[in-house]
């Protein structure tokens, strides 16, 4: 089944967040870019000293613990989302600090 779910995120392109169980560690914002047998290549790069370092990192599938993907992001703070303008009022998000201060 794990191996069913990695030949679909690497058909997919999606980063991932991949935990190597005999390594104990996480590779993180990785791509899988091939799946040949039991070997599975991931991608990523990673910030060292003001240099960025770009990995191919082969791994065996038994040796992956978990697999991560994010779903979706939200920006923090008092940002407003952007809305169409064409939207059904009905449908539209209210900004709830004015609905607060009707000033």
């Amino acid at each position: 089944m794990l191996h069913r779910k990695i030949y679909q995120l690497c058909c997919d392109g999606r980063e991932v967040c991949v935990f190597l169980r005999d390594q104990q560690r996480w590779i993180e914002r990785a791509r899988i870019i091939d799946i040949e047998g039991d070997l599975v290549t991931l991608r990523y790069e990673t910030d060292e000293e003001d240099e960025v370092c770009s990995w191919e990192e082969m791994v065996r599938l038994e040796s992956i613990g978990a697999v991560t993907q994010k779903l979706a992001s939200v920006p923090r703070g008092n940002i407003e989302p952007l809305v169409t303008e064409d939207c059904p009022e009905s449908e539209r998000i209210r900004n709830r600090f004015t609905d607060l201060n009707p000033e």
